[in-house]
């Protein structure tokens, strides 16, 4: 598949990323769509305040770029940081489309993966607006099991939009109605 293509793979194993590196600094052009062989990455925006708010995760199997910043070529709001020593294989934008155009079937394939991220984000976004704290971290949890172990508290607090002292409390409050 490299093969006429582009894609960055960085050698046979991949691209390999050092934990905290970032592959995606805000103010840059976001120039890959970037396919997890090996880790785990977070995508976030810093505030005003230097307060990070992680929009997403991405392990094993997964993709991860800015769509908008990606596909408009505007300067990204976001940031995408390793948060594993990490391998990834890359493809810059005018190569997928030219994958799109001599490959219909990745056409295909990469419209059902925009899809699928476009419903998990209205799911994310409804379930901010009805669910209390505790039933978005169940939800967390039961959607993204490979994640625990492999990102810290703070993170998932950040991700579920509240501190990690008020997330403590909702894991504690939990294991006691569990016992």
């Amino acid at each position: 598949m490299g093969r006429g293509v582009g894609l960055s793979t960085g050698g046979l194993g991949g691209k390999k990323i050092k934990k905290g590196q970032l592959i995606l600094r805000e103010g840059d052009v976001c120039q890959h769509n970037s396919f997890v062989v090996h880790g785990c990455f977070r995508m976030y925006k810093t505030d005003e305040n230097g307060k990070d708010h992680n929009l997403q995760f991405a392990t094993e199997n997964w993709w991860i770029l800015d769509m908008d910043s990606f596909y408009s070529q505007q300067p990204s709001v976001l940031n995408i940081e390793a948060l594993e020593e990490s391998t990834v294989y890359q493809i810059k934008r005018e190569n997928q489309i030219k994958l799109y155009t001599s490959y219909p079937r990745f056409n295909r394939i990469f419209r059902v993966l925009s899809e699928n991220a476009l419903i998990a984000s209205q799911r994310r976004v409804l379930q901010n607006l009805g669910s209390s704290t505790e039933e978005r971290y169940l939800d967390f949890i039961e959607r993204y099991p490979l994640l625990f172990g492999r990102i810290s508290n703070l993170h998932v607090a950040s991700y579920l939009g509240i501190t990690p002292e008020f997330l403590s409390v909702v894991r504690k409050r939990l294991a006691s109605n569990k016992g």
